[in-house]
Order: C-alpha cells, then sequence, then structure tokens
C-alpha cells in the first residue's frame, strides 16, 4: 500500500515510520521545507527524554 502523511510532526512521523516498518511505502509531506531536508539527511526531530 501507498501511504502520504500530511504533516511530518510528531503523529505525522510516527504514524509514517509505523506504517513503514508493516512494509508500506510513505511518503512524509511538510510545508516546512527545513523539515524535511533534515529527514533526508537522517536527522530525527524527535526527542524524548528518559523519564
Amino acid at each position: 500500500m501507498r501511504v502520504t502523511m500530511i504533516g511530518s510532526g510528531y503523529v505525522g512521523l510516527v504514524s509514517g515510520a509505523c506504517f513503514a516498518d508493516f512494509g508500506h511505502d510513505v511518503v512524509c509531506v511538510d510545508l516546512n521545507t527545513a523539515k524535511i531536508a533534515a529527514l533526508q539527511r537522517g536527522e530525527i526531530p524527535i526527542f524524548e527524554p528518559r523519564s
């Protein structure tokens, strides 16, 4: 299945990663070109400190 995630924030990016892990082809779309460029460089914008 091909999936397009509109928005690559916390919800969109995590959901897209889960769909990709299940074997689907995923494309993330976002108006923030810097965020997309960072993702293409392999940088993950989500940070969750340990509790």
